[in-house]
C-alpha cells in the first residue's frame, strides 16, 4: 500500500510541477499576443482534450506523464500569422522560453519558505554555529573546530544556513577541507579539517559530526533570507550533481528518473517511524528539490530544452540575425531523440533495480 500511494503521489507531484512549468510558458505567450494551438500535460496519445471557444487553444491530457508542452504558432516553422511566435521581438521570445523554468524556481522557493516557516514554528531553523559534538566525535575537533564557532565558508563556498553547511561537508568532506569560522568576533581559517566519511553506492561522502544552534525568535525577513539561501543551495546541489556526473564522480548507476525517485521515497517512508508532520516535511523537501531541479535542468543549453532555445535566441540578440526555423527545428529534434533515449534507459534501469 505504501508503494501504491507513493507512486500515486509521485505522479501527481510530477504532473503538478510540469503543469506549472507549461503554465509559465502559456501565460507569458498569451501576454505577448502569441497564438497557442495546444497546452498539453503529458506526452504520447491524447486521452482527454477540450478546445477553448475563446482562444481556440486545445487543452489536453496525454497518456505518458513524462513531460508536457505548449505548442505555439510559428514556433517550429515559418509563419506569417500575426500571432506567430516568430513575429515577436527577440526579448519577448526569450521571456516566453525562460518563463517555464522561472515558474519552477519560484514554486520551489515558495515550498522552501513553507518548510522554513514550519521549522520556525518548532524552533528548528538551523544556523552554522556549533552547539555540540556528536558522541565519540573527534575528527573535526582535532582539526581545530570548537564549540561556539560560526562556520561561514566550507572550502571556497560561503554558507549561511545549517542545511548549506551540512550539504557542503557531505559534498566536499570526502577529503580534508579548509573551514573559515568566526571565533570571538574574529575570522579564522582552520586548514585541512578531516571529517568522518561514509560510502554509499561506491561513492565516498563526508559526514558532519556536530550539532548546530537553532535561530532564536526569527522575524519575517529572517525567514525570507533563510529561504533564499536554502533555495540557492538546492540550485547549487543540482549543478554539483551534473558536474560530478560529467567528471565521473557519479556513474551511470547513480542516474535516476521518476521511477527511481518514487521507489526511494517509498522505501524511506516504509522504513521510518515518522509521524504525519515529519512525512509532510519530507514530502515538501522532495517536491521543492524536484521543482528546482526541473527549473535548472531546463535551462541547460542543450537542444530541445528551454536552455537550448534560449541559446539560439541569445545568438540572435547579439548578431541581429535569426537562425532559420527549419534548421533550429532539426537540431531540436535531434536533441529530443537523445533525451528520449536517455529517459528510456534511465526508466528501464530504475525498473530493473526494483527487482
Amino acid at each position: 500500500m505504501t508503494v501504491f500511494w507513493s507512486i500515486l503521489i509521485a505522479v501527481l507531484v510530477f504532473g503538478f510541477l510540469i503543469m506549472i512549468h507549461e503554465f509559465g510558458h502559456y501565460t507569458v505567450a498569451r501576454w505577448c499576443g502569441i497564438t497557442i494551438d495546444e497546452f498539453s500535460i503529458g506526452m504520447g496519445p491524447k486521452i482527454y482534450g477540450k478546445k477553448s471557444q475563446k482562444t481556440g487553444t486545445l487543452f489536453s491530457l496525454r497518456a505518458l506523464p513524462i513531460g508536457g508542452y505548449v505548442s505555439m504558432v510559428g514556433e517550429q516553422e515559418e509563419s506569417d500569422e500575426e500571432g506567430s511566435f516568430g513575429k515577436k521581438n527577440v526579448w519577448q521570445r526569450i521571456a516566453v522560453v525562460v518563463a517555464g523554468a522561472t515558474m519552477n524556481l519560484i514554486i520551489g522557493f515558495v515550498i522552501v519558505f513553507v518548510i522554513v516557516c514550519i521549522a520556525a514554528a518548532s524552533g528548528k531553523i538551523a544556523t552554522t554555529t556549533i552547539a555540540d559534538f556528536q558522541e565519540g566525535a573527534t575528527s573535526s575537533q582535532e582539526g581545530g573546530l570548537l564549540l561556539g564557532d560560526t562556520v561561514i565558508k566550507v572550502g571556497n563556498v560561503r554558507v549561511h544556513t545549517g542545511e548549506e553547511l551540512t550539504y557542503e561537508i557531505t559534498n566536499q568532506g570526502d577529503k580534508p577541507i579548509d573551514l573559515t569560522v568566526i571565533r570571538n568576533g574574529e575570522k579564522q581559517v582552520l586548514e585541512q579539517v578531516q571529517f568522518p566519511t561514509s560510502v554509499d553506492s561506491g561513492i565516498t561522502f563526508g559526514s558532519y559530526d556536530f550539532y548546530v544552534l537553532a535561530l532564536k525568535d526569527p522575524g519575517f525577513f529572517d525567514l525570507i533570507k533563510h529561504s533564499f539561501w536554502r533555495s540557492t543551495s538546492l540550485i547549487k546541489m543540482v549543478w554539483d550533481s551534473l558536474y560530478n556526473l560529467i567528471v565521473g564522480k557519479y556513474g551511470v548507476a547513480q542516474l535516476s528518473g521518476p521511477v527511481g525517485v518514487t521507489a526511494a521515497v517509498a522505501d524511506t517512508v516504509a522504513n521510518s517511524n515518522w509521524n504525519g508532520m515529519q512525512i509532510l516535511n519530507y514530502a515538501l523537501n522532495i517536491t521543492s528539490l524536484i521543482s528546482i531541479n526541473l527549473g535548472v535542468f531546463n535551462l541547460i543549453p542543450f537542444p530541445a530544452l528551454d536552455g537550448g532555445r534560449l541559446f539560439f535566441l541569445l545568438i540572435e540578440a547579439v548578431t541581429k540575425k535569426r537562425i532559420p526555423a527549419d534548421i533550429e527545428a532539426k537540431i531540436n529534434f535531434g536533441g529530443m531523440m537523445l533525451l528520449m533515449a536517455l529517459m528510456f534507459f534511465v526508466v528501464c534501469k530504475d525498473i530493473v533495480n526494483l527487482f
